[in-house]
């Protein structure tokens, strides 16, 4: 009888392992001999090494990004990350940990800043185009420069399974997951360069910041799942490089929770407010002046209408304080007019003051209010998108 060619035949040395260790062996996905190890671990770093595809799909990545800044399109967004190719150097950067290689660190690394600096070129480019369009709405591209915790699970969840199917996959690409990295870099980054050139509020540094501490949790989730797989850092460099890491996504953490609690407590504190103020108008009246007499046949009294002065109050409407709340979005755009299709004056994100009319509009289906920002700006909001501060008591 044969015995399928599928399933190897255990040696005698896997005889001799005691059974739990026989076990975690056959679950290993690295083979367990060092020269296997070492054969396998640089084939997959040779597989991790960005062709020159890499740049080029990086440049067109770029170039969908730019018209979806400019178009503040949600589906070219979507297909700036499709087209992206695959994150092979971030991939990298995890494995350069574990290998405590400097070189290997450096190559990925300086392979990805050239993708990444094609990508915030673009955008910078599209950025310098704006200022030449009027009426440009920009929306979306305020969300990707802005923590938020399904970014935050995407980007985990992405960076987790593209570096294990980069090492359990013998050939294949995991594009899918790669897509969803390259959402959570590329897309903040060109929005940074976007903001830097065109002088849009809430864009640059935001974006460039976001980047930063989302590239560091890839390459620490990255890491862990290395660690998983059996790899452990070989040298000094790699237990430092992933200690400094660790101690950046901690920052980042911590940051992330303590933005919301800083937007939110300034609700209650005391902003100035207009008050009302007497204004003076001149409004003419008439009054009835006596005459002397002149010699005539038949005296008479003659009225000569005179101007005097009065002092009228006119009162000025006492605006209300609030503070942006989108809650489904990072910010809110402020129209002209109480219309969609109006032009966007502003972009404020949450947390920003403003002053808010007794106006209010209802037109298609939205009540629409009046409000005031600190350098004398006007325009119109969704009700909905404000929140009314009240000042603490004793201010």
């Amino acid at each position: 009888m044969n015995l399928p060619t599928s399933e190897p035949l255990p040696s005698d040395e896997d005889k001799n392992l005691p059974p739990a260790r026989r076990r975690r062996k056959q679950r290993m996905i690295l083979p367990d001999e060092t020269s296997e190890r070492a054969e396998y671990v640089d084939e997959i770093a040779q597989r991790l090494i960005p062709p020159a595809e890499f740049f080029l799909f990086s440049g067109l990545a770029g170039l969908v990004l730019a018209a979806a800044l400019l178009l503040d399109s949600p589906a070219l967004y979507v297909l700036a990350a499709l087209i992206s190719p695959f994150m092979a150097p971030v991939v990298g950067l995890s494995l350069a940990v574990m290998l405590g290689s400097v070189r290997y660190f450096l190559r990925s690394l300086g392979a990805f800043a050239i993708g990444s600096l094609l990508v915030f070129v673009l955008g910078a480019l599209a950025g310098a185009l704006a200022g030449m369009l009027p009426e440009l709405k920009i929306m979306q591209a305020v969300f990707h420069t802005h923590f938020s915790w399904p970014d935050f699970l995407v980007l985990t969840l992405g960076a987790g399974m593209t570096a294990y199917l980069s090492v359990r996959l013998a050939q294949s690409k995991p594009l899918v997951t790669s897509a969803a990295l390259a959402y959570e870099l590329y897309l903040p980054l060109g929005a940074a360069g976007f903001g830097l050139t065109s002088g849009m509020p809430n864009l640059w540094p935001d974006g460039l910041i976001v980047f930063a501490v989302y590239l560091a949790w890839t390459a620490l989730i990255g890491v862990a799942v290395l660690l998983v797989l059996g790899l452990r850092p070989t040298n000094f460099f790699g237990y430092s490089l992933g200690s400094t890491i660790l101690l950046l996504c901690i920052v980042a953490v911590i940051a992330l929770s303590g933005i919301t609690t800083a937007l939110d407590t300034q609700v209650a504190m005391p902003l100035s407010s207009p008050t009302p103020t007497p204004t003076i108008t001149l409004t003419p009246t008439l009054t009835d002046t006596p005459v002397p007499p002149t010699p005539s046949f038949t005296p008479t009294h003659t009225l000569v209408p005179t101007a005097t002065t009065t002092l009228t109050v006119s009162p000025v409407p006492t605006l209300a304080l609030a503070v942006i709340n989108a809650k489904e979005q990072g910010g809110a755009n402020i129209h002209s007019k109480p219309e969609f299709n109006a032009p966007v004056v502003r972009i404020l994100g949450n947390g920003w003051p403003v002053e808010v009319y007794p106006d209010a509009v209802n037109s298609e289906g939205v009540i629409w209010r009046k409000i005031r920002i600190s350098d004398g700006t006007e325009g119109w909001i969704w009700e909905t998108l404000i929140l009314t501060a009240t000042p603490k008591p004793g201010w």
